[in-house]
């Protein structure tokens, strides 16, 4: 496979993961705002695959995607890592509630009515022992080192006709 394949490749491997998370957004699975995070870097790679594809620019391209693919990996890992309770994830999407016994009857309420419903650091679905996090953090991996084989193959210049 050339450079500019590998680079589509690892494009259609972002749009097809944000697909599964729509998908699953479809189906019931409320994300919370770690899963949104991760699917960012994934709209960047697919943009960058469309630029690579029009332009043959494919080393420059490439090495963005790797690290649109890399930076999706890192936000799964960590997210991952929270769900596992390997650290705390942030205050307002992972149960804390913080200076909430200090305020007043109607500031709790109205904090509580304003908080997230959906946690980031519970396991909303999991396949094999990962979960949705786990899963796309192996996937975005992939995706970095197809991008690294893109730009390893690169044969760099405008796009020919």
């Amino acid at each position: 496979m050339t450079g500019r394949e590998y680079g589509v490749l690892a494009g259609a491997g972002s749009a097809a993961l944000l697909i599964g998370a729509l998908g699953f957004q479809a189906a019931g699975y409320v994300p919370c705002e770690l899963c949104i995070l991760q699917r960012w870097p994934h709209v960047a790679a697919v943009a960058i695959a469309v630029l690579l594809w029009l332009t043959g620019r494919v080393r420059l391209f490439a090495v963005l995607g790797m690290v649109a693919a890399a930076v999706a990996a890192g936000l799964a890992f960590y997210h991952t890592g929270v769900e596992i309770g390997w650290w705390a994830g942030p205050a307002h999407c992972s149960g804390g509630v913080g200076d909430i016994a200090q305020l007043s009857p109607r500031a709790a309420l109205e904090r509580l009515q304003g908080t997230a419903v959906v946690r980031c650091d519970e396991v909303a679905w999991s396949f094999l022992g990962l979960s949705m996090a786990g899963w796309n953090a192996v996937f975005s991996a992939a995706l970095a080192v197809i991008w690294g084989l893109a730009a390893t193959r690169a044969a760099d210049g405008p796009r020919k006709a």
